[in-house]
């Protein structure tokens, strides 16, 4: 009988619990046994963080958000902080020792849920001998040879929700809404919220934008009797001098992001007088539950990926939704 263990690491996103029902639901059906290893890695150090995963445990998890196995961005087995007897902290590499006790537990593969850090530990344990499926969990969509990756839906209506409901607040109080949302490297979620959402300016990290060129099309809604304006930025969109769009700030390297707009039909020259409200919603977009769209994709590829990677031990895959 196959044993297969998963894990899920790094921040939260739609769909995960998803990956973790297909998984045991297609295992179920080949007479293979599951566990769950709590809080990334903990499983393999701790046993009492080690969980057998049934039919039972899963039911009805696709349809909620999270993980029902914890996760923590802070568990790299090759780079652990211990306190050794001086009281000092030392970063040591526990990885050997997770790596006997996957073959002591008798894993056949495991399945690594995680994003760009929790892919590399993964791809680094494939290195040294530990059959692996790696999972790609990003919102952003930065995965190439994709057109989807799991939670990116959930995300981009989200953030299209949010962008409805600020319409009437914007328009009531003549006000420019900056609205934050992900995409460090990737605009995707700002491009496809802002124009569902109706912004009236989309920056993303792919496109240099120009603050002259965004101050105009303030300027212009203004001239044309339109009061507000809702302007989406991905949290990695940069001018075209390199400046970075600081996250969570609504700044530009200490300076406000629009310098000379129109509010109330009067040309503002000074940032300190421009009327503005950041919407931070970055995180908000990580949470909340995906499509069942996610769980037909599941439940469509892990057989076929949990045979290719068992018939090649040494092998590490990079599962692309």
């Amino acid at each position: 009988m196959k044993k297969i263990v998963i894990s899920t690491g790094g921040g939260d996103a739609p769909g995960l619990n998803a990956v973790i029902y297909s998984v045991v639901h297609t295992c179920y059906r080949k007479g293979w046994e599951v566990y769950g290893s709590k809080s990334g890695y903990a499983g393999f150090l701790d046993f009492d963080e080690m969980i057998r995963l049934t039919l039972k445990d899963v039911e009805g998890i696709y349809s909620t958000g999270g993980t029902i196995l914890g996760s923590t961005n802070k568990g790299n087995p090759f780079r652990r902080p211990v306190e050794n007897l001086a009281g000092e902290i030392q970063i040591v590499d526990i990885s050997d020792k997770i790596l006997r006790n996957f073959e002591r537990m008798g894993f056949d593969c495991h399945i690594a849920i995680g994003g760009d850090g929790s892919l590399e530990i993964a791809h680094r344990f494939a290195e040294k001998g530990m059959p692996v499926i790696g999972v790609p969990k990003t919102i952003d969509n930065d995965l190439e040879m994709t057109n989807r990756t799991f939670g990116f839906d959930t995300a981009v209506s989200t953030a299209t929700d949010a962008l409805d409901k600020l319409h009437s607040t914007a328009k009531s109080h003549d006000r420019v809404l900056v609205v934050e949302v992900m995409g460090r490297d990737s605009g995707w979620i700002a491009l496809y919220s802002g124009i569902s959402g109706g912004a009236d300016v989309i920056l993303i990290p792919e496109i240099p934008f120009d603050m002259e060129e965004v101050c105009n099309k303030i300027t212009d809604n203004e001239l044309h009797d339109k009061h507000y304006s809702i302007v989406v930025v991905a949290e990695g969109a940069i001018t075209k001098d390199g400046k970075v769009f600081n996250k969570g700030q609504g700044r530009l390297d200490g300076t406000r992001l629009f310098s000379v707009v129109w509010v109330n039909g009067l040309p503002l020259k000074s940032a300190n007088e421009l009327k503005k409200i950041h919407v931070p919603w970055s995180w908000d977009i990580c949470s909340g539950v995906g499509p069942l769209r996610h769980l037909i994709v599941c439940l469509h590829s892990v057989l076929v990926l949990l045979q290719f990677v068992l018939l090649r031990r040494r092998f590490s895959i990079i599962w692309l939704l």
